[in-house]
């Protein structure tokens, strides 16, 4: 089939009615290219005005979203499907007024065949209903927020994600590819056609090939199943990421060209088991995990592929080698990169089955689509060598409901028919799971917790503290999880780290995951991770920042400011719990991370705002300091200031100015933190590291001074002029030899020429009110993020300015 892109000209506004377009007056709708989150937009709504901070006080609501394509007469002899990779919510797809499709949950793709509704020789519409409504409990953008296909093919043809292939058997001599096709025979008559299947290499190198005929009945479908031979694999890992193309042909037996489709996939051979625990091609393999939200920061919940493929990159260089997406299916785009840079993937399937966290959630629709959403999920996933592991749910309280838990036994079965090459856990939280038990033993009025609330449970968890650890390792939690586990492959344990040693003792057989654990643990998790082989890896909440679940980061220093709960009041609208920040920076605890990681030598520099010194300090439960990596304290030149130092050494020594101003101990067994009490003084701070009084590194800050300007750094300044394509233009306030003025913050405005538009302008400020669909913003710790996309070729030049600063410029070649 012909796969092109569906995304352009669109248009998007409110939902309409058939009362609304009588009696209102009509808004006029905004044209956009997809993906586009309709959410982002929105002015932020106070509490006082219905502002949800689950959401991030983003306003919910329904949109349509129209486009107008001609279709040719002789599409009357072919096969015309639409993709949508995802809507945002409880998606009504119409195609010239008639009603074609629903798809409710939003994460996962899904397809509209179109043909009975067309107008062949003419333009035709086709509009798509999605509406949010209290049915989140983190941000999750509205719409058509991710990408879009048309898909045409002849009537016989390889059915759709009809192209599954497997690597079962691998030496290091060869390899054994199995390619199961479906073919699809949608014409009057029976058709025998011949199958070629030809597996090239990364250079375009044909490695292996089959020719096969089946005969297609009316009507029907028929699956071909070959099997080939690649001599010499080059085989797919982390470090070595190598892929090939499985390019199939589907011709007639006068080799007229019926259709062909190619698919990307790795050789590489999974395993998990007590003795050495999760082996990727025979090699160990720990998995330095983050989990992940789906939205992409200034662009909200667009899934453009750059904005995928930045944050793969930029997670992997902080040292991450795995994500969990937390807690829905991954985009295709995700995966893509994945697969391409060398990341291993937990794709997650739901946060909720028969039980709803929040008013309006797919719970309400889980028993009837479920198996729908599973069948999606597996198909999208087939083919990409990075995905290891699927979660059939995170923090579900069914999970401890013996009736209720044998939803997870249908999943976990349904997946393994579906595909047997991986492995199958489930995210489970012991305190979710015993909830119910809790409320009874401790009688208190916690019914509508019970329930699900985000709020409620975060909340709970966070005030609970060192006794979560108790009820964790009780046999309560033990006994009401054991049929969960037991119907898993892998026994994924949110917060659960109490239970390690001792699972592993209960439990002989059983491998465990940190599917999901607090950022400050990393140290001691991580040396569970390494010396044990059951325990396969920790994935940290979170890897990147993400909006909604409001402040659950932040750290605080106003006992009042507890009155909202775990969560934070208006303005906060980011969790502000990410290693990376919401425009791909990152912060302290993600070089923390790499040192415990063993990948980083250097220490690393970590200085607590000086505005908050001496005072109480409160963090939710998964604060990290309240610090940054920078010297320049303009103001507080004589106070007192405490600064972090990282370090995987014996010990750390803190120089200002060339002059000693303390030593202290640092390494594991100081949970590699060193901090130090000094006064600011401007000009340069070093911190030196050291293992047997010999130096093993050293980290040098200096003080900005002089004028300030700006840097204006585009990531690429040669993209594609595809909708698919970005370039994230960095804007930071430095001095003349570039280093950070994190402390005069002020407002910066873009203006973009040439062939692109302003996609998402902002910062990573976690209480901004500002909109990222304006064209000024304010900086945050000295910087702001400009996403520039393409609108065709040419020549784009972005144009930054700042009060006290002398405009700046940079030129993007989109072609």
């Amino acid at each position: 089939m012909i796969r092109t892109s569906f995304n352009d000209n669109w248009t998007v506004g409110p939902k309409s009615g058939f009362f609304s377009e009588i009696v209102a007056a009509p808004i006029a709708p905004k044209t956009i290219t997809l993906p586009y989150d309709a959410m982002i937009g929105n002015k932020k709504l106070k509490p006082e005005e219905g502002g949800n901070v689950a959401i991030g006080f983003f306003p919910e609501g329904g949109y349509d979203y129209k486009k107008k394509f001609f279709v040719p007469s002789e599409y009357k002899e072919k096969r015309v499907t639409i993709e949508f990779e995802g809507v945002y919510m409880n998606a009504m797809v119409y195609i010239n007024g008639d009603f074609a499709g629903q798809h409710p949950y939003g994460y996962t793709n899904f397809y509209i065949k179109a043909d009975r509704f067309l107008k062949y020789g003419e333009e035709n519409e086709i509009k798509v209903v999605a509406m949010n409504q209290k049915d989140a409990r983190w941000y999750s953008g509205a719409g058509i927020y991710r990408n879009t296909k048309l898909i045409v093919g002849n009537l016989v043809h390889i059915t759709l994600d009809g192209v599954k292939v497997s690597t079962p058997d691998i030496n290091s001599e060869r390899a054994v590819v199995t390619v199961a096709t479906v073919i699809e025979n949608e014409g009057l008559h029976t058709r025998t056609v011949s199958v070629q299947t030809e597996i090239v290499d990364s250079e375009g190198n044909v490695v292996a090939h089959e020719i096969s005929p089946i005969t297609t009945f009316a009507g029907e479908s028929a699956t071909l199943r070959q099997r080939v031979f690649v001599r010499q694999p080059k085989l797919w890992s982390v470090e070595n990421p190598n892929l090939y193309q499985c390019q199939t042909r589907i011709t007639s037996l006068d080799e007229e060209l019926l259709d062909e489709e190619t698919n990307t996939f790795g050789i590489r051979s999974l395993t998990v088991d007590q003795e050495k625990g999760l082996c990727i091609n025979g090699a160990v393999v720990k998995l330095r995990g983050a989990c992940i939200h789906h939205d992409n920061g200034v662009i909200g919940a667009a899934t453009i592929d750059r904005a995928e493929e930045r944050r793969v990159e930029i997670l992997k260089d902080a040292g991450f080698n795995a994500l969990r997406s937390a807690h829905h299916p991954m985009s295709k785009a995700l995966l893509v990169a994945c697969d391409r840079l060398g990341m291993l993937v937990v794709d997650e399937s739901f946060d909720m089955w028969t039980s709803t966290k929040v008013d309006h959630d797919y719970a309400l629709l889980f028993p009837t689509w479920w198996e729908k959403d599973i069948q999606a999920l597996v198909d999208k996933n087939y083919n990409h060598p990075s995905v290891i592991m699927y979660t059939i749910g995170n923090e579900i309280p069914e999970t401890g409901r013996a009736i209720d838990s044998t939803w997870g036994r249908k999943m976990a079965e349904k997946i393994r028919i579906l595909d047997s090459t991986r492995y199958v856990t489930n995210s489970i939280n012991f305190m979710v799971s015993v909830l119910d038990e809790m409320i009874k033993m401790m009688k208190a009025n916690q019914a509508d917790n019970s329930e699900g609330s985000s709020e409620g449970i975060n909340t709970m968890m966070n005030n609970l503290g060192e006794h979560m650890a108790a009820i964790v390792v009780s046999d309560l939690a033990k006994d009401k999880t054991a049929e969960s586990f037991a119907c898993v492959d892998i026994a994924g344990y949110n917060y659960g780290e109490a239970r390690y040693i001792m699972d592993l003792e209960l439990f002989p057989n059983r491998v465990i995951v940190g599917s999901e654990t607090k950022p400050d643990q990393i140290d001691k998790n991580w040396k569970k991770v390494r010396e044990n082989s059951r325990i396969i890896g920790d994935f940290t909440w979170t890897g990147w920042d993400y909006l909604g679940e409001s402040g659950i980061g932040r750290v605080v220093y106003d006992p009042s400011e507890l009155a909202t709960g775990i969560v934070g009041g208006y303005p906060w609208f980011t969790a502000w719990c990410g290693d990376i920040d919401i425009i791909g920076n990152r912060r302290p605890v993600s070089y923390y991370r790499e040192i415990v990681f063993g990948l980083r030598k250097d220490p690393y520099i970590a200085v607590q705002r000086p505005e908050h010194y001496g005072k109480q300090v409160i963090p939710m439960m998964w604060s990290w300091s309240d610090s940054v990596s920078s010297w320049s304290w303009s103001g507080y030149e004589g106070k007192p200031i405490k600064v972090e130092v990282y370090a995987d050494a014996e010990e750390v020594e803190l120089m200002v100015n060339g002059v000693s101003v303390g030593k202290a101990a640092a390494g594991e067994q100081n949970r590699y933190k060193a901090v130090i009490d000094t006064v600011y003084q401007p000009g340069e701070i070093v911190a030196v590291a050291y293992c047997g009084g010999q130096e093993t590194g050293r980290m040098t800050l200096h003080s900005a001074n002089g004028d300030v300007t700006m840097k204006v750094e585009a990531d690429r300044t040669e993209i594609s002029a595809s909708d698919s394509d970005l370039s994230f233009v960095m804007i930071s306030l430095v001095d003349k030899e570039g280093n950070l003025y994190n402390t005069v913050d002020r407002m910066v405005s873009v203006n973009l020429e040439g062939t692109g538009v302003l996609q998402g302008f902002g910062s990573a400020n976690p209480k901004s009110e500002e909109s990222f669909h304006d064209t000024k913003h304010t900086t945050f710790d000295g910087k702001a993020l400009a996403v520039v996309r393409p609108t065709g070729p040419g020549m784009i030049t972005v144009t930054v300015s700042a009060q006290g600063c002398a405009p700046k410029s940079v030129q993007i070649n989109a072609h």
